[in-house]
């Protein structure tokens, strides 16, 4: 299994702590963010990392490195030099070239472990399967979803509030007809020069709309962290200090 991390971004409302490196490479607990995501990667069989970097490329490069050696996986770096007048929907088209075979997409600020790698793993085989959780109340800047059971019918932030059955948190799997439907989808998009300004999942919407097999997981009870804001990190802080080095997954989530 291969996995594609979305980050080439900055992270400008983490600044001054991303004034220098990207919100992938910040410290939480001891361990920069890239770090948890590609050990609880490697916990769940991913042994291939294709992490696409746009903002200060060279420290991406260098702190992977790293963790490459340190790590055993095999990590390659695609650079997006459109980072800054383009969203995440070109990124994924960088990467394109990298989805000939199943593979897992995320975004790069997401923290979890491998236990909800596991969870989205081992659901159901689907061409295009996204984690989702649920909460009692939802926010603007949540990527909310319609379902239909399991089977996804919208998503997008704008999405009127009282019909929200969950939030995709960011982490999704493409498998058997799954990654040429997105690439697919990906070319035509971006066939309209207005499209650079999309989440990639606008291309998911289309997908599910037009009749491809859109699954979701639900992740409910597995601990998990967007790193947006301030208070993000708070909490990424907190959610990793139960975290220790050489604990269970298990114990973790106990």
């Amino acid at each position: 299994m291969k996995a594609i991390i979305l980050g080439a971004g900055q992270g400008k409302r983490l600044l001054p702590m991303t004034e220098n490196d990207p919100k992938a490479l910040l410290d939480i607990g001891g361990k920069r963010l890239v770090e948890w995501q590609i050990a609880a990667l490697a916990k769940s069989g991913v042994d291939e990392i294709v992490f696409v970097s746009g903002f200060n490329t060279a420290r991406v490069e260098e702190a992977l490195a790293q963790v490459a050696d340190e790590g055993g996986v095999s990590i390659k770096i695609v650079h997006n030099p459109f980072y800054t007048v383009a969203d995440n929907i070109s990124s994924c088209w960088l990467a394109r070239g990298e989805m000939a075979d199943d593979f897992m997409l995320l975004n790069g600020d997401t923290l979890f472990r491998a236990p909800l790698v596991a969870c989205l793993l081992d659901s159901p085989a689907a061409p295009v399967t996204l984690c989702v959780d649920r909460k009692e109340t939802y926010d603007q800047d949540d990527m909310k979803v319609y379902l239909d059971g399991t089977r996804l019918t919208d998503i997008g932030k704008t999405l009127p509030l009282e019909g929200v059955d969950a939030e995709s948190i960011g982490v999704m799997v493409f498998r058997g007809e799954g990654p040429a439907h997105f690439a697919r989808y990906l070319e035509e998009t971006l066939r309209d020069p207005a499209a650079l300004r999309l989440y990639y999942l606008s291309v998911i919407r289309r997908m599910a709309q037009e009749g491809v097999e859109v699954r979701t997981a639900s992740i409910a009870g597995h601990p998990w962290c967007e790193v947006d804001y301030p208070l993000d990190l708070k909490r990424a802080q907190q959610l990793v200090s139960g975290w220790h080095e050489g604990e269970s997954d298990e114990a973790a989530y106990a």
